[in-house]
């Protein structure tokens, strides 16, 4: 099967939304009267952001996920992507189960397929999405990192942690019993971008960040991005965990075998959750649990912005825990 013989068979599809889809040398997108375009690219490579037995369904949906989770952190409401990906081999029955994971989530948020490219080469998967953000009086309604203030609440939406005890599981670092696994892995293979979140969160949240590497590594270019420091009330995260049930002093929490330290680790330096993490006045606590509901998103207020620099982490007795958790890194 060649190139255009792969991507007429298992990509193109008729444009409902672009002026131009699959077919030219380029696409022709055309926004909404009164929105800018919201763009961002992520790329998964075999061995470094998915094992070579996942299975593709899954893949397809987080190939496409990590994006949508972009213009979620934006407040962007998802237009369309690009398809950029190397295959080592033609496999038929792959590539259908790839393509049915990508558009199902891309249906899901009407998000189409406008073009590509396809190429002989290592399992390489990269994607360009594009979003709508409104503007309000000429100024954008965007979501940015740079407008946290200090005595504002942070808060990040669903759990964190769970997609990184899975991989350590994966990876044989830990023994999880097969039913937590079986749940933590959906988060790791199949995350949930929180579009309908940022978007319900225009006008409310000052800054946001999805949390693709981290809450340490990720809540630091909000810092970095608007000047201030924070507190982050580590247990609190902890206790978001969706396999973590209670802290013991024998360290058994749900049949896994780990510390409050190490739990304390997958909280803050996980990895893979692709929540939202966003600051906003507590004049909008009301107004947050509303979008909350309205997106039947779960969020928790999980510390405040500081005018003094710096992160600080406590746990539940007030105590300051030392920092020394770190991020992913793509280089590391």
């Amino acid at each position: 099967m060649g190139e255009f013989d792969l991507i007429a068979r298992y990509f193109k599809r008729p444009a409902r939304r672009a002026a131009l889809g699959i077919g030219d040398d380029c696409a022709l997108l055309q926004p909404a009267p009164g929105t800018q375009l919201a763009i961002s690219c992520d790329m998964l490579v075999q061995g470094r952001h998915f094992f070579a037995d996942v299975n593709p369904r899954s893949l397809g949906h987080k190939a496409l996920a990590v994006n949508l989770s972009d213009l979620a952190a934006c407040g962007a409401k998802p237009l369309a992507f690009t398809l950029a990906l190397a295959l080592p081999e033609v496999n038929e029955p792959w590539l259908t189960d790839f393509a049915g994971g990508l558009f199902e989530l891309a249906d899901a948020h009407n998000c189409e397929l406008v073009g590509g490219d396809t190429t002989a080469g290592p399992l390489n998967i990269c994607i360009t999405v594009f979003g709508e953000v409104p503007l309000v009086n000429g100024r954008s309604q965007a979501l940015l990192r740079s407008g946290a203030r200090a005595g504002d609440d942070l808060y990040v939406s669903g759990t964190l942690g769970d997609a990184r005890l899975a991989l350590n599981a994966l990876q044989g670092k830990l023994s999880v019993p097969a039913p937590i696994l079986l749940a933590a892995r959906q988060r790791l293979e199949r995350p949930s971008p929180r579009v309908a979140l940022g978007q319900a969160l225009r006008g409310i949240a000052s800054a946001a960040i999805d949390l693709s590497d981290g809450l340490m590594g990720d809540l630091g270019h909000i810092l970095e991005s608007s000047q201030i420091g924070a507190t982050v009330q580590v247990d609190t995260l902890v206790q978001s965990i969706a396999c973590y049930v209670d802290s013991t002093p024998a360290g058994i929490q749900g049949g896994i075998d780990l510390s409050l330290a190490q739990w304390r680790t997958l909280a803050l330096a996980g990895g893979d959750d692709y929540e939202l993490l966003f600051t906003a006045s507590p004049s909008q606590r009301a107004a947050v649990a509303a979008a909350a509901q309205a997106s039947q998103t779960p969020v928790r207020c999980v510390g405040q912005i500081d005018a003094s620099p710096g992160l600080r982490l406590l746990d539940r007795q007030g105590q300051v825990l030392p920092n020394q958790y770190a991020s992913f890194d793509h280089f590391a």
